[in-house]
């Protein structure tokens, strides 16, 4: 007697080709938009570079706005994994070098996605929030989970969690944009070092600090 063979147990094929091909479109789709922008990217160029049908794109995303913004959002969960996975477990404040680092490689390795940020705020002005600092709203409570232990433990000074995120946030966004705009190639891992030591240090030295605190007249 013969017995059918008992697929895997797991999520259906079809199903995981639908997420391949998913994902195939949209870091397609980031890398012809960064090249071509917004307007100027007919989606046939696509359907060509993915040997598809243009009907196929329509299947997965309905307009060109969608497919554009998706690109993006794909971007952002990608930065994310990448992050994470450069410190999964650690100390926050241990790894925060490593994941510093992680971060501006990230952009560094893929461009493209820097690229498309540009372009959403020059295409899609009224989106609110755009879509990185969406994802930044979305992070909100995984970092909360992190510092708010910290504080707690008396490691970080009491500031609200929110002010700590943004000023790190704004610290490594604006050195990776720099890197980006001028095409600095420094040294990433240097540059997280500098960052995580102006924040965690400052830049005052310990008897300027108490001078300052002390209150100094100004000049």
């Amino acid at each position: 007697m013969t017995t059918t063979p008992r697929r895997p147990r797991g999520r259906p094929r079809d199903e995981e080709r639908h997420e391949a091909r998913h994902a195939e479109i949209l870091v397609a789709a980031a890398r012809l938009f960064a090249a071509h922008g917004y307007g100027g990217l007919d989606l046939q160029v696509l359907a060509d570079a993915l040997g598809v049908g243009k009907g196929t794109l329509y299947r997965y995303f309905p307009t060109k706005a969608d497919l554009f913004l998706a690109a993006v959002d794909h971007g952002m969960e990608r930065l994310d994994a990448v992050v994470e996975a450069a410190n999964p477990d650690c100390d926050p404040l241990a790894g925060a070098v490593q994941g510093v680092t992680a971060y501006l490689t990230f952009f560094r390795d893929h461009p493209e996605y820097a690229e498309l940020l540009l372009i959403e705020r020059a295409e899609f002005r009224d989106r609110q929030p755009p879509t990185y600092f969406a994802h930044w709203e979305r992070n909100r409570p995984k970092w909360e989970a992190k510092f708010g232990p910290l504080i707690a433990a008396g490691r970080i000074r009491p500031l609200r969690i929110e002010t700590i995120m943004r000023v790190l946030s704004d610290l490594v966004y604006g050195t990776m944009s720099t890197n980006f705009y001028t095409g600095r190639a420094d040294d990433l891992q240097q540059q997280a070092r500098d960052i995580i030591d102006v924040v965690f240090h400052g830049i005052l030295t310990e008897s300027e600090r108490r001078r300052v605190g002390q209150g100094v007249s100004a000049c």
